[in-house]
């Protein structure tokens, strides 16, 4: 599918502003390669029962509470330039500083 650019380039705080209303994000220098950041949940978090975690030490807390779930809160999550969702991506000083960051719509 296309994708089409919402806005051009903008400094990290509106970038991430647009993360927390549910677009992607690139740069400018990652664009060409795939990257792009996304959130991954709800940004209250959600609750997830004990049966849903992938890591086994996370389903067994979720187990011990009383609900038998847990609270999960969101992350950034980067789709890399071979394919794979990085679970929390974390801005580098670079990143935080930038102004060549855009917003991606489509698929």
């Amino acid at each position: 599918m296309i994708e089409i650019l919402l806005s051009g380039s903008m400094p990290f705080g509106e970038a991430l502003e647009a993360l927390k209303a549910g677009h992607r994000i690139a740069r400018d220098g990652w664009y060409g390669q795939g990257v792009w950041l996304a959130l991954s949940g709800p940004l209250g978090g959600k609750r997830i029962p004990a049966g849903s975690f992938w890591s086994k030490r996370n389903a067994e807390y979720a187990a011990q509470t009383i609900d038998g779930s847990a609270n999960v809160l969101p992350c950034i999550t980067m789709k890399t330039a071979t394919g794979d969702i990085q679970m929390g991506w974390l801005a580098s000083q670079a990143d935080m500083l930038a102004e060549d960051w855009f917003v991606i719509e489509g698929a």
